[in-house]
């Protein structure tokens, strides 16, 4: 049986895009026939401070000539590791987003962790990217590095549903993302805040453990603006998202930045109509299944929401949209077909 190690950061069943993609693809290598060993490091808190006092150790007890698959936000941040272990380990990072553009770093960070990056991506065999613009950056970054560049998107689940938009009943919304300020949460209520009548009910799924300080802040805001009683705080352990999306007429999420747009990609898979940003690769998933507004726009993400929550005629035909944006989206048995080619060719180059 072929093998392959997947080495995580954290634990490989928490619910951030990149843990669903990591642990969707090992899934379905194994389905493919791989025998895939997970290595799960310890959480990192950000990528300025990696657990390198344990890594060391976990790396060094993978066997000789092993492929290990290794998500960005570790492989990245520890390049003297991967230096000292790549004479006998075959690396092929997962880049879901390039370190140095990672929100809230200073020209010096950033421009500190592209060094490190750099290094542990000039020891890899291959490079996995899940979004076009990290390929591009990550192209440009490694300049006359040999291993080849592969995106390889994440998938989704074909879950399309009959819809019934009542024009009588509250529109039901939906917001996916952890409670941290890059996923715009103070937009959206503001913009809630600033909707007329009260016809609206809305459910944030997401950890609040992320950013714990933001989070609160998020809520004691829900609180003074007097949406709160119209908001359920979800969490990650309420019932699934599948059953969320099912009942949603409308998926919200006023991120400011994303590298590709996992959760928009769901929503669309669901044939829910959305209102979002323009960044990473949402406005190629959603096409004309949504209103997009550029990123941090607060005027402009208020009026779009307006217009979708007050015309049920427009969210109908979001929602038709919505379809045939589904009908284009990869699945996620795509994705580890691919990925059971390229590792292949990883271990017959060897």
């Amino acid at each position: 049986m072929r093998g392959v190690t997947l080495v995580v950061p954290g634990s490989l069943s928490a619910r951030t895009g990149g843990s669903i993609y990591d642990r969707r693809l090992a899934e379905g290598l194994q389905a493919l026939g791989w025998m895939v060993s997970v290595i799960e490091l310890e959480p990192f808190v950000h990528p300025l401070a990696p657990p390198l006092h344990s890594a060391p150790v976990q790396f060094a007890a993978i066997p000789d000539d092993s492929v290990v698959l290794v998500d960005g936000l570790g492989f990245g941040t520890m390049p003297e590791i991967i230096e000292n272990e790549a004479w006998r380990l075959h690396f092929v990072p997962i880049v879901h987003m390039v370190l140095s553009t990672t929100p809230g770093l200073t020209r010096g960070e950033a421009a500190w962790l592209s060094n490190l990056e750099r290094r542990a991506l000039a020891r890899a065999r291959h490079i996995v990217v899940t979004g076009a613009r990290t390929k591009m950056l990550v192209s440009v970054m490694t300049g006359a590095i040999e291993a080849p560049v592969t995106r390889i998107p994440p998938g989704v689940d074909s879950v399309l549903t009959d819809r019934a938009d009542d024009p009588t009943a509250p529109v039901r919304m939906v917001c996916v993302a952890n409670l941290t300020w890059g996923k715009g949460h103070d937009i959206l209520l503001q913009s809630l805040a600033a909707l007329p009548g009260s016809g609206w009910t809305l459910t944030c799924v997401g950890s609040a453990e992320r950013n714990p300080r933001h989070a609160a802040w998020i809520r004691q805001m829900a609180v003074n603006l007097g949406v709160d009683a119209r908001i359920t705080w979800a969490g990650e352990s309420h019932r699934s998202l599948s059953a969320e999306l099912r009942q949603a007429d409308l998926f919200v999420l006023p991120t400011r930045s994303e590298t590709y747009g996992m959760a928009v990609a769901e929503a669309i898979a669901h044939g829910v109509p959305v209102v979002s940003t323009r960044t990473g690769e949402i406005p190629s998933i959603v096409g004309d299944a949504g209103l997009l507004a550029e990123p941090g726009d607060r005027d402009a993400f208020a009026a779009l929401l307006r217009d979708a929550v007050g015309d049920s005629r427009l969210r109908r035909q979001l929602a038709a949209g919505a379809r045939t944006a589904a009908s284009r989206l990869p699945t996620w048995e795509s994705a580890a077909r691919t990925m059971d080619t390229l590792l292949a060719s990883v271990v017959t180059r060897g």
